[in-house]
């Protein structure tokens, strides 16, 4: 069969377009990333929805799920949900799910069951994002360090019997108040169990490659100053300030969030 010089250069330039797609969606491959992004207390998986909607928009795999007791897990919330229950929370995800190359993003209180997961998955975690975390030593248990209305808010509950202490209004979280609603829709009474555990820990955070830690400073919390602290002293973790959001950071500045989780894992 003989085909003309313009038949043939069309065949060629729809080889070279399709070698082109094929190295385009290499490239995007190579280039997707796995972020787990974990909720802090009172909060769950539905904190981070613009921060996942920016991520996946650019090719990214999200998990934000909602530890027991939490968001749209509240309904098993018990007196057996210990640290131990929602480390293996993540634990879990990752194990199920089959994740490497991760990075895992802890925030608020999250950094506690974070922190206790990577002792099991730290081989599976690339890099690690600390957004204005908790980030304990070994034998600490979070009760040393919740802030007075949290303290005061978990004495009324066991006063009471209550299994999980509320929640405090969303302008304690957040500086747009646009989002106030929608935050106090959501959040549930934090499980009271936990706060008692004490977290054994054996240095596997440090083994992460890229560790970054985020500090909102308006929020005011002793333990994060302490952190960023100790981050900035150590050469192996950069660290970021801002100024202008609330402690939830990823509610308040999710573009800035995304752009800063996509540019640091």
């Amino acid at each position: 069969m003989t085909f003309s010089l313009s038949r043939r250069a069309a065949i060629a330039g729809t080889g070279a377009l399709a070698l082109l797609a094929n190295q385009q969606a290499g490239a995007q491959t190579a280039a997707r990333k796995t972020f787990v992004l974990v909720h802090g207390a009172y909060h769950g998986g539905w904190c981070w929805k613009f921060v996942t909607e920016i991520l996946e928009r650019n090719g990214h795999k999200v998990y934000a799920p909602s530890l027991t007791g939490n968001g749209d897990r509240t309904h098993l919330l018990s007196k057996d949900v210990t640290l131990d229950t929602q480390i293996t929370d993540i634990v879990n995800l990752v194990k199920w799910e089959d994740l490497n190359n991760i990075c895992l993003v802890p925030h608020s209180f999250g950094g506690w069951p974070a922190s206790g997961a990577l002792e099991q998955i730290h081989d599976r975690v690339s890099s690690i994002v600390w957004l204005d975390a908790f980030k304990p030593r070994n034998g600490e248990k979070p009760l040393d360090y919740i802030s007075e209305f949290s303290r005061k808010a978990l004495e009324e509950a066991t006063a009471k019997g209550e299994l999980g202490r509320k929640p405090p209004p969303a302008k304690t979280y957040s500086v747009v108040e646009k989002h106030y609603a929608w935050i106090d829709s959501k959040v549930t009474p934090q499980p009271n169990a936990l706060t008692f555990n004490a977290i054994t820990l054996t240095g596997k955070l440090d083994t992460i490659a890229k560790k970054t830690f985020i500090r909102a400073p308006k929020y005011p919390q002793a333990a994060f100053d302490r952190a960023l602290a100790e981050c900035r002293a150590d050469k192996s973790w950069q660290t970021f300030v801002n100024e202008g959001t609330g402690h939830d950071v990823m509610i308040d500045r999710p573009e800035w969030v995304a752009d800063l989780l996509m540019k640091v894992s």
